[in-house]
């Protein structure tokens, strides 16, 4: 739909109101852009996958990732800004997906003025600009980001008519994450009848994926296996879910902690979409809703897995033109909420605080058992214990007594991964068994929580 010059002029000149919407974003997603570091696996443990592979790539190590967990490209993207490190540089990874950020603020006004005029690109990206999920995942150097910038310009392209780049977007979302493919839906609503330009299109999104990611076909066993075994984790759960709604409560859930209200208005968008049916309304739709449904075949309900619809949904939010004062202004919510979470981000990280104890107190050559979410102990052997999770083996080192055959001289755990244990002790009472054993066998010489000026969770440290 063709935006109108007046409707564009009540709302104050667009560019002035973009320019001000990606001040908005960039400054939101810049507070905490160093939080925990140097340390690559407080603020999201999926970095210490992704940016150490990176900084290999131009440091020597070729550019075959050799793991399959997530595609190749976000890789490929970091790695040119690793080169002149001398080590893994989590702050200029997590740099690279903060602009990824902003852009798909851009691109989310993009989508929404191209599909519904310019007032819905001004509520879509605003919307996407205050996102409480979008924001925090924006300054972490994880897939999720660059995915829903993909994902909002291959949706433009296709409003627009412009098949062939979209199918391009198309590839260039799945190389960022495998869930990218779900694009080729809307796709194929964008070509339908037109079959000799639809197949080509598809053919160009299965080019540009192997273009981003071309070790799939060096190595397809290997590619294939990884990729679905992340995707079947995903589907038995994770800890921490054990107790969650049903998938469909839980991802509306993870939608309303992001979007807040203002969901409330994009599902009126998307049912005034399915009504009238027009062209753009079945191409936003039908994303949402196969997105959305391939998400209910998940038990490990992430916030961020929701975010490729947060594009999609705003500009459906902006759709609904008689309720835009009133979206904007409920848009005050999750602003609200991302100030909050950029506040505690200003904070020092709790297992930050016990690093440097354990750093100055612990013999250089004693043994330490670590949970995950804690940080790395370059100067210790240490042993790591298993997270542990729904259909995965018990860690038998998750032992006080095995730990000490073993001679390990301390352990340290963290609320990141007990408190969740407990909360679930009748899933997992090997590993709910492991904390009563330390509380009541070994010595606590160590612990710290958060506030009074510190943020993230408790840790303790243990002398067996």
């Amino acid at each position: 739909m063709a935006s109108n010059p007046r409707a564009d002029s009540r709302w104050g000149g667009p560019r002035a109101a973009l320019a001000a919407i990606l001040a908005l974003a960039a400054t939101l997603r810049a507070v905490g852009i160093e939080y925990g570091l140097p340390f690559g696996n407080l603020l999201n443990p999926d970095e210490q996958s992704i940016v150490p592979r990176a900084w290999r790539m131009v440091h020597g190590g070729g550019l075959d990732p050799h793991w399959f967990d997530y595609p190749t490209l976000l890789m490929y993207v970091l790695a040119p800004f690793q080169a002149w490190q001398g080590a893994p540089s989590y702050l200029a990874a997590r740099a690279v997906v903060l602009v990824a950020g902003v852009g798909a603020v851009a691109a989310s006004w993009w989508l929404g003025r191209r599909a519904y005029g310019g007032a819905a690109g001004a509520v879509a990206a605003a919307a996407v600009a205050v996102e409480a999920t979008h924001v925090g995942y924006s300054r972490m150097a994880v897939t999720d980001v660059p995915l829903t910038l993909a994902v909002a310009v291959a949706l433009t392209l296709m409003v627009a008519g412009k098949l062939e780049w979209a199918a391009l977007a198309v590839g260039i979302a799945t190389g960022f994450k495998y869930p990218g493919v779900l694009l080729l839906v809307p796709l194929a609503v964008a070509g339908w009848g037109r079959w000799w330009r639809l197949a080509a299109a598809f053919a160009i999104a299965i080019f540009t994926f192997l273009a981003t990611s071309p070790y799939v076909l060096v190595h397809p066993g290997q590619a294939v296996h990884e990729s679905l075994a992340v995707q079947r984790l995903a589907r038995k759960g994770w800890l921490g879910f054990e107790h969650d709604h049903v998938s469909p409560i839980a991802f509306v859930a993870r939608l309303w902690s992001g979007l807040g209200p203002v969901l409330i208005v994009a599902a009126l968008g998307l049912v005034l979409a399915l009504i009238r049916r027009r062209r753009t309304d079945v191409l936003l739709a039908s994303f949402v809703l196969v997105y959305f449904a391939d998400l209910l075949t998940l038990h490990a309900h992430f916030d961020r897995y929701v975010l490729p619809l947060v594009p999609p949904l705003a500009a459906l939010a902006g759709r609904v033109r008689y309720l835009t004062p009133v979206t904007l202004l409920l848009l005050v919510v999750p602003l609200t909420w991302s100030i909050r979470n950029d506040l505690r981000l200003t904070r020092t990280d709790t297992r930050v605080v016990a690093f440097r104890w354990i750093e100055s107190h612990l013999p250089e050559d004693s043994t330490v058992a670590a949970e995950s979410s804690t940080p790395a102990l370059a100067n210790f052997p240490v042993l790591p214990l298993a997270l542990p999770g729904p259909g995965r083996p018990s860690d038998p080192n998750r032992s006080v007594a095995r730990l000490r055959r073993r001679g390990v001289g301390y352990v340290i755990v963290t609320g990141a991964i007990a408190d969740r244990v407990l909360a679930a002790r009748s899933s997992y009472p090997r590993e709910a068994r492991f904390y009563a054993e330390l509380r009541e066998g070994a010595k606590r010489l160590y612990y710290v929580a958060g506030g009074h000026g510190l943020n993230g969770p408790w840790v303790a440290v243990y002398r067996l």
